[in-house]
């Protein structure tokens, strides 16, 4: 889906409320891709996350930094994080992962969509167009959800006459993103059917990328009802991290649970920390070991963060002297009138 679902509203916004907090936050804004795109696979958009980085390291030099991705991009990082581990690169301070599945051995709802079958007929249908179209990936999304994304609509707005007035997380799921042919083919296929990536099968720069490589401290959010990343399966990272793991279990779902802003008391999360050298608790376990707080998780992220930073830095301005990165406009930029 579309970046800018961690800015939505001034008051919802998780990048607000970290740049009030002290942090300097850099976003990648994918573009939508179209028929010409069509060859653009894993490997490209794995270079892309770099290139990101690149650019990070040259406008804030000499810095380490922490890398952060929701849902497909959450397994996409854990690839780069590894990929950059097996080759020595440790630019990154701390990994933070949303609503973001690793291991696909038991992908909870979304599994009803996904087989061998139903692989090879959106292959056939994506070679015709070159793409996923955002009708067809959006679909998929509301059938796993179909008593809350179609049915209530349905009902409330057809038999009943009382049409939801739009708000922002609804205009942001109406605003569906493409997925071109090869990179939706290469995912579908090694990631979620073979699960390479969690066996340590998963080939990057032509040599495999092992989870148990990234060795930063990593903090991991699921959500109580998600319908797209079920929370046992994002918690098997446990088993594939060799290293501290913080694992927040929020109330809500996929998209709620992590628009989760403070001044919310019905929202409670619970969060424990794993160390490097703890036994595995199974899911079950560490649920009755965790601690649980009222409120919104954000908090306990800035925290984490804050006890993992340097000192503050003030990085030179975008545009400064010497620097190729200049600004194009004002954010959000013309990346939103792209259809």
């Amino acid at each position: 889906m579309k970046y800018y679902i961690l800015d939505l509203s001034p008051h919802n916004s998780l990048v607000k409320y970290l740049v009030d907090q002290g942090f300097r936050i850099f976003i990648a804004s994918w573009r939508n891709p179209t028929a010409e795109d069509r060859d653009m696979g894993m490997a490209d958009y794995l270079d892309a996350v770099g290139e990101a980085m690149d650019a990070v390291g040259e406008i804030v030099p000499d810095q380490k930094f922490t890398p952060s991705a929701i849902a497909w991009g959450g397994t996409l990082l854990a690839a780069k994080a590894a990929q950059m581990a097996r080759d020595g690169d440790d630019r990154l301070a701390t990994l933070t992962r949303f609503a973001t599945q690793t291991d696909f051995e038991d992908p909870g709802e979304l599994q009803l969509f996904v087989s061998e079958s139903e692989v090879s007929y959106l292959e056939n249908m994506m070679w015709d167009q070159g793409y996923l179209d955002t009708k067809q990936m959006a679909g998929a999304f509301q059938l796993l959800r179909s008593s809350d994304l179609i049915w209530s609509h349905c009902v409330h707005e057809y038999l009943m006459g009382r049409r939801q007035e739009m708000f922002d997380l609804m205009a942001w799921n109406a605003d569906a993103t493409r997925m071109p042919y090869k990179l939706h083919s290469e995912y579908l296929r090694h990631i979620f059917l073979n699960n390479e990536l969690a066996e340590g099968q998963y080939r990057v720069g032509g040599k495999p990328v092992a989870i148990s490589d990234i060795d930063v401290p990593v903090f991991c959010v699921s959500t109580t009802s998600d319908h797209v990343a079920s929370s046992r399966s994002v918690y098997k990272l446990h088993l594939l991290a060799d290293t501290d793991v913080t694992f927040v279990l929020a109330s809500g779902g996929h998209n709620a649970g992590i628009v989760s802003e403070p001044g919310h008391e019905s929202r409670t999360y619970r969060i424990r920390t794993t160390r490097e050298d703890e036994s595995f608790l199974g899911p079950d376990v560490w649920c009755a070991a965790s601690r649980k707080h009222n409120g919104s998780w954000w908090s306990a992220m800035v925290t984490w963060l804050s006890e993992r930073s340097g000192g503050e830095v003030k990085p030179p301005a975008m545009g400064a002297k010497g620097s190729r990165y200049k600004p194009v406009d004002d954010a959000p930029s013309s990346y939103v009138f792209q259809r």
